[in-house]
């Protein structure tokens, strides 16, 4: 099993089988029990960071003892207040899913199901065929090429115009031009592998789907960062007790 605080930095396939919200029986534990000694274990270090081995060894054998002390003597109370907060939330719980199944037609085996069907739909999910990648990859070297074919058309109206292009842009221009052939080459080498001729047109059909295709893959990819940015969030306010608050 591997904690809730931690179960988040893992892949989706990784939480559905060790995470404490699949697995049954863990209930409301969290799987962070060493946590919770490490974090009182942690103020040991700047107190013995210059102490000599004997009273090190000391400073920690003491801090234990009195933590088993005090954890043992609060043992009473601790198990009473999880006992009251797990009694409600069972009768919470059960009221709220309730509510959801007649709303919803659902049995308690379609929950079971919804399951098997994530597992089922992470395992099929593959990444495209190598041939469709190298597709979604050329359609973004073609947007690359139009836009520095774009960078590198300068007014040749009269020799005025030109001579103030060059003035003002000349190391723009050679920078975008030098683009220009980096693209070009690499649009050549891409539509060489794939066996592509012509040129794809940008608003052709073939263009058009890939596009789509690559479109989708920087959506997906934001909404991963997405994920991971509230997960990061939700550990942050945890940590200040301000969870839950709004803010």
């Amino acid at each position: 099993m591997v904690g809730t605080f931690h179960g988040h930095a893992h892949n989706h396939m990784c939480q559905l089988d060790w995470h404490p919200q699949y697995i049954q029986g863990t209930g409301h534990t969290k799987g962070e029990g060493c946590e919770h000694v490490f974090a009182t274990s942690n103020e040991l270090a700047r107190s013995t960071r210059h102490a000599t081995s004997f009273h090190r060894h000391q400073a920690i054998e003491q801090h234990f003892t009195f933590w088993d002390a005090d954890k043992y003597a609060a043992l009473s109370k601790y198990l009473q207040v999880h006992f009251d907060e797990a009694v409600r939330a069972i009768s919470t719980l059960a009221s709220e899913l309730d509510v959801i199944k007649k709303e919803y037609n659902l049995i308690d085996e379609d929950f079971i199901q919804f399951h098997v069907d994530k597992r089922s739909y992470l395992e099929n999910l593959k990444q495209p065929v190598i041939h469709d990648q190298l597709l979604i990859h050329y359609v973004q070297i073609l947007d690359e090429l139009e836009a520095y074919c774009a960078l590198t058309e300068v007014p040749v109206s009269n020799l005025e115009e030109l001579s103030i292009a060059i003035r003002w842009s000349h190391v723009h221009v050679d920078t975008s031009y030098a683009k220009l052939q980096h693209a070009e080459t690499h649009t050549s080498n891409v539509e060489m592998h794939l066996g592509i001729q012509p040129q794809w047109e940008i608003g052709s059909e073939e263009y058009k789907h890939y596009k789509a295709e690559a479109t989708m893959v920087k959506y997906q990819a934001a909404l991963d960062e997405l994920e991971w940015l509230v997960v990061m969030r939700l550990f942050e306010l945890s940590k200040i007790a301000m969870s839950g608050t709004g803010k």
